[in-house]
């Protein structure tokens, strides 16, 4: 008998037996899945380094299920993971082997559409690119795009505060929606923000957004919708030196225009990138920048005209302007595909998500390399850089014993990198289980307390995706010992813990 079947057979069978047949008192037979087979595909979320079973799997297709999902586990006392495609990187919907997972990937529908109010009510379960897709025969878009759009859900956008290449100008998925339906955990269903442009009392909306599944189940969102812009056009400019590359992204926002998108990539990234999708990027170059312009016509020439300016005085090697909408989107594509492209140069990555400030880039970029060199192990970087949300992609192989365990430090040492220059652990990917140690390098003691006191109001018996996000401080007292005895203490707040 194998480990997994055993693990299977013996002590959690009688609660998954016991806990399925009540579920399905409510649900259908086949929404509430029990068996090895099926839960298999469940047990782990994009951070595919970490997997679990967890104890049962139920697919509710109504809020009213969900509802009663929740009591009963609020009830019996059963932890619940929400999960939505699955796309997240962080290790937010891993699943508890003593838990349910609540999959909403049955809440797929657009429920309307509002072109006056510029706004669209949709289930959690949604694709992201899916809500531009239904609204643009009309001109309009939803703006979040993040890589994964293709796949990822809007429940799991909102859950983790998603961005996307154009979150610069036009904001995260906190900025984009408006109201929420939520199920909380004792199975009550509130609203939580409204159609209008404000609500009163206190802004449950932020609160609500890139909570991680922590505080409520989210079962409805409505979304804002923007008019796509006149005009758009398309900037590739190439640099020798990652440092300059670095240093024009602040040399461009200093001069006052906000750009649509401005992104960065290493050679490492371009060279793995232009070998998968063909989308014309200059393979000799150490960096290079997409930077799009949007609005009217006659803005977007003149701030084209603005930008090749200030990326000649900060020494690009070769520019080129997307000749047309097709090349534009090629050039996207290739960005866009720069995850998956380092499969194909690596058997496994790590994908990192921190943000720092934009004027750190060159410097941050430059350690990332010589650590990297370090722990002998080859970092890719592709990111967000206009709003300095990096993206260093750790190659490694695991199935060399010790190579994931150095990977995890070395990332956990470019997150602690992006704290001490003035940034933050993760600017769109959550904490999930991947940071939790470095929330205590974020955060002082008192902050993890008040973390820890909302918590509580929302989920008193701790059954909304417990373990994540924010570290217990006896974990934190267990890290900070970790780095005294190895004598790397450089948050002074840790001897606190």
């Amino acid at each position: 008998m194998s480990r997994a079947a055993e693990t299977f057979t013996t002590g959690k069978q009688a609660d998954r037996e016991v806990h399925a047949k009540a579920l399905r008192a409510w649900l259908p037979r086949h929404a509430v899945l029990d068996q090895v087979e099926e839960l298999r595909p469940y047990e782990c979320d994009g951070l595919s380094a970490y997997r679990k079973l967890p104890l049962l799997v139920v697919l509710p297709d109504t809020v009213e299920q969900v509802q009663a999902v929740m009591r009963y586990c609020a009830r019996e006392e059963v932890p619940v993971v929400a999960r939505g495609a699955g796309t997240g990187l962080s290790g937010g919907a891993l699943p508890l082997e003593h838990g349910v997972l609540l999959s909403l990937a049955k809440f797929n529908r657009i429920l309307d559409i509002d072109l006056v109010n510029r706004t669209a009510r949709v289930q959690p379960g949604v694709r992201n690119l899916a809500i531009s897709e239904a609204v643009s025969a009309s001109g309009f878009y939803y703006a979040p795009d993040p890589s994964s759009q293709i796949a990822c859900s809007i429940g799991g956008n909102v859950a983790e505060n998603a961005g996307g290449l154009h979150c610069l100008k036009y904001g995260l998925t906190v900025h984009n929606i408006l109201k929420l339906q939520v199920v909380t955990v004792d199975g009550d269903l509130v609203t939580i923000g409204s159609d209008s442009l404000d609500a009163p009392g206190y802004d449950l909306l932020a609160l609500m957004t890139g909570s991680e599944g922590m505080l409520g189940i989210i079962v409805e969102i409505t979304v804002r919708l923007l008019p796509k812009p006149e005009s758009a056009k398309l900037i590739m400019a190439s640099f020798a030196d990652v440092e300059k590359a670095g240093d024009a992204v602040g040399d461009i926002i200093a001069t006052g225009i906000i750009p649509g998108g401005l992104e960065m990539m290493d050679n490492m990234a371009t060279r793995a990138t232009e070998d998968f999708v063909h989308a014309g990027y200059d393979v000799d170059a150490a960096a290079i920048l997409l930077c799009e312009l949007d609005g009217t016509p006659e803005e977007v020439e003149d701030d084209i005209l603005r930008v090749t300016k200030v990326l000649q005085r900060s020494g690009c090697t070769d520019l080129r302007i997307a000749k047309d909408e097709q090349e534009r989107q090629l050039f996207w594509s290739g960005r866009k595909a720069a995850f998956p492209a380092a499969g194909r140069i690596s058997p496994d990555y790590y994908c990192i998500d921190g943000t720092i400030p934009r004027k750190q880039i060159g410097y941050v970029l430059t350690r990332v390399a010589e650590m990297g060199a370090e722990y002998g192990l080859r970092v890719a970087n592709v990111f967000h850089a206009g709003d300095g949300n990096l993206h260093p992609l750790i190659l490694y192989d695991g199935n060399q014993p010790g190579e994931l365990e150095r990977t995890e430090e070395l990332g956990g040492k470019i997150l602690e990198l992006c704290v001490e220059v003035g940034g933050t652990i993760t600017g769109e990917h959550g904490v999930g289980v991947e940071k939790i140690d470095q929330m205590c390098v974020q955060f002082q003691p008192e902050e993890l307390t008040q973390f820890h006191a909302l918590k509580q109001a929302f989920d008193p018996k701790q059954l909304l995706n417990p373990g994540k996000a924010v570290p217990t401080l006896s974990r934190c007292a267990e890290f900070g010992a970790m780095h005294v005895h190895k004598g790397e203490l450089k948050f002074p707040h840790l001897e606190r813990f």
